[in-house]
């Protein structure tokens, strides 16, 4: 498929599926609650928000130090809310961070190094979020929730199984091909060598858990905001499932996704849609807000004379 295709293609989901959303629920209701949000849980939201960007900025400079590249946390700060900012208004969610990562690689000339190091610290951060969603869904207000649901925990367990299976199954096939069986080799080297050791995977696993725990708590800082009547831990709880419905990369930012989830997380839990729809919408405005400071980044390197590839996108 044609890039130009597929970037189409992702806005036309994000598009469908909110439309889809305004004609099933109330969307009056949508937007009364969007307006209506509390100023000061908004300002803990954001800046949850950029806590957690410096977090992630954290992690890309130990994974690249782990690998022997060249990596400032200052220049690590300033290029991860670049690449965010870049997520956030392109579709798929993952072009930031190929930039992020071809702009490291000129940068310090080790192109597969710089890739690797960029695909093993969001890898790390996946990793986090399924593992807190499988723990999330161990607590007693998810257990309800899949009773009323008549769903069995065999059932989730075969849902993973089958997931599994396709993961494995895709890179079963990639590894047909030379050059990607060689580049799969040599990510798992170096995965060995900054994330699957004793040394760096509970570094690793701490700052990713930090990373998704802000993150849901952004989201319930939104639930709040909007008034939303449940406690900060339960909307904490359901905002994990939320987060890993976003890391499907077939929208722009996740929007349309976020919010069908959590509307269906929301009913599931006996409160409105409506309101899910609200707090999802009201946290995709907030992470944007959140990105911001990529745009000064931008700004200050297209009036910068140097040809630093860091201060010239």
């Amino acid at each position: 498929m044609r890039p130009a295709v597929r970037l189409a293609l992702n806005w036309a989901i994000s598009a469908t599926v909110l439309v889809a959303l305004a004609w099933w629920l109330d969307w009056r209701e949508i937007l009364r609650g969007l307006g209506s949000l509390s100023a000061g849980w908004l300002l803990l939201a954001l800046g949850l928000a950029l806590l957690q960007t410096l977090v992630a900025a954290w992690r890309w400079h130990y994974t690249g130090a782990r690998l022997g590249l060249a990596l400032p946390l200052a220049t690590a700060t300033r290029e991860y809310f670049l690449s965010s900012l870049v997520n956030q208004l392109l579709p798929g969610g993952v072009l930031g961070d190929a930039w992020r990562a071809q702009r490291h690689a000129e940068f310090s000339r080790r192109t597969g190094p710089a890739w690797r190091a960029v695909i093993l610290e969001r890898a790390s951060g996946q990793l986090a979020v399924v593992l807190i969603t499988l723990a999330v869904l161990l607590s007693p207000p998810w257990q309800q929730a899949l009773d009323r649901l008549a769903l069995s925990w065999t059932e989730l367990a075969v849902g993973l199984l089958i997931l599994a299976a396709l993961a494995v199954a895709i890179v079963a096939v990639l590894r047909n091909s030379p050059a990607l069986r060689d580049a799969i080799d040599q990510t798992w080297r170096d995965a060995r060598r900054a994330l699957l050791n004793r040394r760096d995977l509970p570094l690793q696993l701490a700052s990713s858990l930090l990373i998704v725990g802000l993150l849901s708590a952004v989201f319930a800082s939104a639930g709040q905001a909007a008034g939303v009547d449940a406690g900060f831990w339960l909307l904490w709880l359901l905002a994990v499932p939320v987060l890993l419905a976003m890391l499907i990369p077939v929208s722009v930012a996740g929007w349309g996704l976020r919010e069908a989830a959590a509307a269906g997380i929301f009913l599931a839990m006996g409160l409105p849609a409506e309101q899910g729809v609200t707090v999802a919408a009201a946290y995709g405005l907030i992470i944007l807000a959140a990105s911001l400071p990529g745009a000064l980044v931008l700004l200050s390197a297209q009036t910068s004379n140097s040809a630093d590839p860091y201060k010239r996108p």
